[in-house]
């Protein structure tokens, strides 16, 4: 789960880091008197989204004035950022930096631990620096039984910083972020830029963190700041009905009893040369309710041009599971073309069934497979 940059902000401050002043607004009015409460002759507003690139889309503006901080507000307010719509602003103070750096602590798969990461090249694409400059990046794995001690933390301050001013600042930054980000279950908490200022003092003008979505049970604090996409909104509604959903964008959608099969059914979907529209599991039941609920979450998927149903039939007996699908489609009213292959337990009393009907029956799957993604290349 992502929170905005004012709210990871607010869990900075409240775990003593040191963050810029900073006030959220949704409308240009609320923009300019934020401008006047921080009484800075200089202010940064930058679009409040879930997504990177603000600044490179036009979503960060300085301003020095009320005029200009309206202008601003007006033209960020509303805006697309990879498709992500700005209904609201950060107005923050505007600071004298001297130097950029970036860290942040995350979980890293491999060693199956917390990692710092760290590079003097703060305020660009990390990804990029990673990828074009990997000697820039600094990479500390954290034993979560021992945690961020006083020397891990010095350590990692210098290799950020040659002064020792900036190293005792650093200090207690990377521990209390490190305890914020355990204590909050975080799978990502990042400053970028960590800036120094022309006076020396270090300061998190930028604030991003996700958590895990499987210890919110734990935070409702964090709970209750989750503003979900239409497709999260569909994953957790498929998640209530029993089933597991991933929206991943292609024009055919996957219907699937089992998560091996499902991941299988997308492979060849690729290895044909089509697009999965989705990953959906819908479990072991034939129950038409059930495939009803099922087919409803995949047609209102606009992207969707072919269904391809993938059933492996083992204590479910494809007989009931035809059946199943005949009663569904009495309540389903769609011309998208559905492709269903039936395999194992009584399967050819299950293309018995279909035969005669609207459906395309695939042979094998293989033979599903080139049928479905023959079928979205006509549409």
């Amino acid at each position: 789960m992502k929170v905005h940059e004012y709210q990871a902000k607010k869990f900075f401050a409240s775990y003593g880091l040191p963050v810029d002043r900073n006030i959220i607004c949704r409308t240009p009015d609320e923009a300019v008197e934020a401008y006047k409460q921080l009484g800075v002759e200089k202010a940064v507003v930058k679009a409040q989204v879930h997504t990177g690139g603000r600044g490179k889309a036009g979503g960060v503006k300085l301003g020095s004035n009320e005029a200009e901080i309206r202008q601003h507000a007006e033209a960020i307010l509303g805006m697309d950022i990879k498709g992500f719509i700005v209904d609201r602003v950060l107005v923050s103070e505007a600071v004298d930096i001297a130097s950029e750096y970036y860290m942040s602590i995350l979980v890293d798969r491999k060693s199956k631990c917390p990692m710092l990461m760290l590079s003097r090249a703060g305020g660009m694409d990390i990804e990029q620096v990673a990828k074009e400059t990997p000697e820039k990046i600094e990479k500390i794995v954290i034993d979560p039984v021992v945690g961020m001690s006083d020397y891990l933390a010095r350590e990692a301050a210098f290799k950020l910083f040659d002064d020792m001013a900036q190293v005792k600042q650093a200090v207690p930054i990377f521990k209390n972020i490190y305890k914020l980000f355990t204590e909050k279950d975080a799978s990502l908490a990042e400053i970028n830029p960590l800036v120094m200022l022309k006076d020396g003092s270090l300061k998190a003008i930028d604030a991003k963190m996700t958590f895990d979505d499987n210890a919110l049970f734990r935070h409702p604090d964090v709970a209750e700041l989750f503003e979900p996409t239409e497709e999260e909104r569909k994953e957790r509604e498929a998640k209530d009905k029993g089933f597991s959903y991933v929206n991943l964008g292609g024009s055919i959608g996957c219907m699937v009893n089992g998560a091996g099969l499902a991941m299988a059914t997308m492979d060849m979907i690729k290895l044909y040369g089509g697009e999965p529209a989705n990953f959906l599991d819908i479990g072991g039941s034939s129950n038409p309710e059930k495939i009803v609920e099922a087919m409803k979450l995949l047609l209102s998927d606009k992207h969707v041009k072919v269904v391809l149903i993938n059933i492996f039939g083992g204590i479910t007996r494809c007989d009931d599971v035809a059946n199943g699908l005949l009663e569904a489609f009495k309540v389903i009213e769609t011309d998208i073309p559905i492709v269903i292959r039936l395999t194992g337990t009584n399967e050819a009393e299950g293309r018995a069934i279909l035969e005669g009907t609207h459906f395309t029956v695939g042979t094998s799957m293989a033979d599903a497979g080139h049928k479905a993604v023959e079928l979205s290349k006509k549409l």
